[in-house]
């Protein structure tokens, strides 16, 4: 075994109860690997940025026993993981979720810790050769044109970029296309934090890193965030949650350029890109004293607004949720066939608060539902799209055509028709459809009303596209 195996490899240990963090940090003190306790430590969500350090997890089965292996699950995003067991627990499965194959006893020895370590840092490498591929990037609409043009224009800058967009519209796929754009910062890492999940006392830490020994629980010397941008691009999300006395912090770092760690004595030099993202008026926030006017025109040198789905159109939406689709059903989509037009109209009609995030989870769901049914069930479909809206569900029809029959326990007046139907009025509606061959914005001409007006009045009257009509009563 050569040292080879360990360069610049993070472990992250839950102790629980047990007693092995000092065990662990003993027997790679020898190598590049740094041993941090885990325990109440934030989730890194998207920390670790493309280019950071390998990581394996450390867990005692302690952990599950005093109920901490949800916060373990949360922070492990993929990391390998070791438990460390008394021998007559290894194959418990009660004790440990049994997709865990690696077990260390807990008498373990340095050799066999520096083994089963070695394997799965081999392991992670390995992965690293076929990396994930982006996050759907889509622009079609006039809006996100403009929007790249401009990150085109400021990507291969030095200065500070503020990136301001409401909610879930993909800020940080824009911070990303700003830090591939530079000419030099994209060779280093592209390190992301939340401002918003940074818990009170640990913020030196995290962002300033340590020294090992330099409070309870500092076994290895530890880089701060700033360290691990340097050379590449800090990405501070939601910006506008940083507490102001952590603000004060931050613009220091960035004047000075140099950054101590706790316990340390001496600076080191820092040089990254900075690129900070928010959903707040943060001008607001510098009128009401809540953020610092200094910090605020440091960062905001370059400003870029990144549009909502509704500023982008329906043309931007109907692409973004097909490709969401495509990464959902993969291969399967082929065999499914074109995605219906009906259902492109209806994402195109469907107000997003949630922006791109919220229409990812209705491309799941619906991909969900073509995958398990093995076509586009539009009775279940349309549903699915009614939840996304806060609307009440259509009923689900007994034939699972979506017909118009009154069976299924729904609730009919004394005529006969379903409360609230105007059944002259869905029966002329539907006749329209087939007039125009089904084509909303056709029909919507024919009929003198808007689409949308249209579209609500087909969920309404639960008219699904191809239904054959209904002869009025004479």
């Amino acid at each position: 075994m050569t040292a080879s195996n360990f360069d610049e490899l993070d472990l992250f240990v839950w102790e629980g109860k047990a007693d092995i963090l000092d065990r662990i940090a003993r027997c790679m003190a020898s190598f590049d690997v740094e041993v941090t306790r885990a325990d109440g430590l934030p989730p890194p969500q998207q920390e670790r940025g493309v280019a950071m350090r390998p990581a394996v997890a450390i867990i005692s089965v302690t952990v599950i026993d005093s109920g901490g292996l949800a916060h373990a699950t949360e922070f492990l995003q993929g990391m390998p993981v070791i438990w460390v067991a008394a021998g007559s627990r290894e194959r418990d499965s009660r004790t440990y979720p049994p997709e865990y194959l690696h077990v260390l006893p807990y008498d373990f020895t340095c050799a066999e810790l520096r083994t089963l370590v070695a394997k799965l840092v081999r392991q992670l490498r390995a992965r690293e050769i076929a990396p994930q591929p982006p996050d759907v990037l889509v622009a079609h609409s006039e809006a996100m044109k403009a929007l790249l043009a401009e990150v085109g224009a400021f990507a291969d800058c030095n200065h500070p970029v503020l990136v301001r967009g409401e909610t879930g519209v993909g800020k940080e796929r824009i911070a990303q296309q700003l830090h591939l754009g530079h000419q030099s910062y994209s060779k280093g890492a592209f390190v992301a934090v939340n401002c918003g999940a940074i818990p009170d006392g640990l913020f030196e830490s995290l962002f300033f890193g340590h020294t090992k020994g330099s409070f309870t629980g500092a076994v290895h010397a530890h880089r701060g965030y700033f360290e691990q941008a340097t050379g590449g691009t800090l990405f501070l999300d939601e910006i506008g949650d940083l507490p102001r006395y952590q603000q004060v912090k931050l613009l220091r770092v960035l004047e000075d350029g140099a950054v101590t760690r706790l316990g340390a004595t001496s600076p080191i030099r820092v040089d990254f890109r900075l690129v900070a993202a928010t959903n707040r008026n943060l001008r607001e926030m510098v009128a009401s004293g809540e953020f610092r006017a200094d910090l605020f025109y440091r960062l905001a040198v370059i400003e870029l607004h990144v549009p909502s789905l509704e500023e982008r159109g329906e043309v931007d939406k109907i692409a973004i949720f097909k490709a969401l689709l495509g990464n959902v059903l993969g291969d399967e989509l082929e065999t499914l066939g074109e995605t219906p037009h009906w259902l492109s109209d209806a994402v195109a009609e469907t107000y997003f608060p949630g922006n791109v995030r919220q229409l990812r989870n209705l491309a799941e769901r619906v991909g969900v539902i073509a995958r398990q049914l093995r076509g586009w069930d539009q009775n279940l479909i349309q549903r699915a799209i009614a939840l996304t809206r806060g609307t009440p569900a259509p009923a689900i029809s007994a034939d699972r055509n979506g017909g118009g029959g009154s069976g299924g326990g729904v609730a009919l007046d004394s005529n006969g028709d379903r409360k609230g139907w105007n059944s002259s009025e869905r029966n002329r509606i539907i006749a329209a459809l087939e007039v125009n061959d089904w084509k909303r914005q056709d029909t919507a001409q024919h009929l003198g009303i808007s689409r949308k007006v249209l579209w609500e009045k087909m969920r309404k009257y639960q008219i699904l596209d191809g239904e054959p009509g209904i002869p009025e009563d004479t």
